[in-house]
């Protein structure tokens, strides 16, 4: 898994400005609902349902909130029909992007999907342009206070992830989509807590760019996560 070290270490040192945009609370009734829709209402039995009733607890959303968002999603009370969409493209200096998008307007979220990317040295790409660069992964985010390694491995490892590493301050699980929840229950039972856990599009090889490269890419990247119909955006990037 060559490059995933550096790729999350700069995702984790991003830090305050990535977790104010994930914390929307928009964003995340979003998902409680679309994750309600597509597996149940019940978190101990859907797991991408657990991991939004969670990161709604990081951000204090009231649970009256989280349980209307989860109702709609069943059924039991009046609701918007989301769909999920993925977005494939590229970003200045030949940025691989990936923009997936939870929207009530199908239309609308491809035009202004289009129109950011073009305004700020991108393009859209057809289907699968760009989704061969990456892997689907769980990535789980340890501080390296937490516990030791040798102690997160076993757990990990025991739990079905598929590898480790250390970075800096934080280690990195990685895990197949499968066994991202059950690896996730394994750390809490252990008393092992995450500062970051999501399934995510891991790009398989990084390209190096110069800081002011960089810019160009990231400030790309703000607009479009300021934006409520996209959920997440990923990239294929690395400080030289």
């Amino acid at each position: 898994m060559s490059g995933h070290n550096k790729w999350s270490s700069i995702k984790h040192k991003k830090g305050a400005a990535d977790a104010k945009r994930s914390a929307s609370f928009t964003k995340i009734i979003r998902e409680l609902t679309v994750s309600a829709r597509m597996g149940g209402g019940d978190p101990k039995m859907n797991p991408r349902l657990r991991v939004a009733v969670d990161k709604a607890k990081d951000v204090n959303m009231p649970k009256e909130n989280i349980e209307k968002a989860i109702k709609k999603g069943t059924g039991e009370l009046e609701g918007v029909n989301y769909e999920e969409m993925t977005y494939e493209g590229y970003g200045p200096n030949g940025v691989a992007l990936m923009i997936h998008v939870l929207t009530d307007n199908k239309n609308r979220a491809s035009a202004e999907v289009r129109s950011i990317l073009s305004k700020h040295g991108g393009n859209l790409g057809a289907a699968g342009c760009v989704s061969w660069m990456f892997d689907k992964k769980g990535v789980i985010i340890i501080d390296a206070s937490a516990t030791s390694e040798d102690n997160l491995m076993e757990v990990a490892i025991n739990a079905g992830a598929d590898d480790v590493q250390n970075s800096e301050d934080v280690f990195q699980i990685y895990t197949s989509p499968e066994s991202f929840a059950v690896v996730l229950d394994h750390l809490k039972s252990a008393g092992i807590t995450h500062k970051y856990a999501e399934v995510e599009m891991v790009p398989k090889n990084l390209i190096k760019l110069d800081e002011k490269k960089i810019d160009s890419v990231e400030k790309l990247v703000d607009v479009l996560e300021e934006n409520d119909d996209i959920q997440k955006v990923f990239t294929n990037y690395e400080t030289e």
